[in-house]
């Protein structure tokens, strides 16, 4: 099952009251591949996404992962599956550290044996694993002692990433990763997504930016009114014919 596609969502159908805002969507994606997710406002891409992460549920087709379909309880079966979302708020806890978010609601855990067992939370074990995590990544923070509140945008960016390779996830959904950044701290965050590739982490971007889904993408889809109007290699289109697709001139 090497060629299949890690996902893919068919016919999707989703409608708010008398609004459709999703009429049949497919999308597909490969292991290891970048898909640029763009549109217009309420182009309907965040309510695809919502859809595939668990968050919502669609009233009208399919979700198949690795070519078997699946059907969601909750977000937890997506994120049991592989399948993070990183919201534009990214859900880091400023007065958290940045080992403390990265295992924020999955803190290790001791035994201490004595005459009753008590469970204490591994500190010094996450310390140490939090460091190597962020290594990896080429992640440079201080020290993971930094609370987050103390973080760049750029740094709270990358944190939020490797809470969720730290978990394994095998597909990462990232809503704006580069709207409220520096230049230079959009070329971290950017480079950090290329990275991802390395790992065989499948990976959409949501993003206004056409120029940092250029730069990082296999692939670009348009959602137009929560309609597929183009789904192409980024080899195969240019940036011109992408920003006019979304304007609709």
């Amino acid at each position: 099952m090497e060629n299949v596609p890690i996902i893919e969502m068919r016919k999707i159908t989703k409608n708010y009251g008398g609004v459709r805002a999703l009429n049949e969507v497919d999308l597909y994606l490969n292991k290891g591949e970048v898909l640029g997710l763009v549109g217009d406002n309420a182009a309907g891409k965040s309510t695809l996404m919502k859809i595939l992460s668990g968050a919502i549920y669609q009233d009208e087709g399919s979700i198949l992962f690795n070519g078997l379909e699946v059907k969601y309880k909750s977000a937890k079966d997506a994120r049991d599956l592989g399948i993070e979302m990183i919201y534009q708020d990214l859900a880091l806890i400023n007065v958290l550290s940045v080992d403390g978010n990265l295992f924020l609601g999955k803190e290790l855990t001791t035994g201490v044996f004595g005459r009753f067992l008590k469970i204490k939370i591994d500190k010094k074990r996450m310390e140490k694993e939090a460091e190597e995590a962020l290594k990896a990544l080429k992640i440079h923070v201080k020290s993971v002692k930094t609370l987050a509140n103390n973080l760049s945008g750029g740094q709270q960016q990358s944190i939020a990433i490797a809470r969720t390779l730290h978990f394994n996830a095998k597909v990462i959904v990232m809503d704006e990763p580069t709207s409220a950044l520096s230049i230079k701290e959009t070329r971290k965050v950017l480079d950090l997504i290329k990275s991802l590739k390395e790992k065989n982490v499948a990976t959409i971007i949501i993003s206004h930016r056409v120029q940092d889904v250029f730069e990082v993408a296999d692939r670009v889809m348009i959602l137009c009114h929560g309609v597929k109007t183009l789904d192409k290699d980024i080899n195969d289109v240019t940036m011109d014919e992408v920003v006019k697709k979304i304007i609709g001139a």
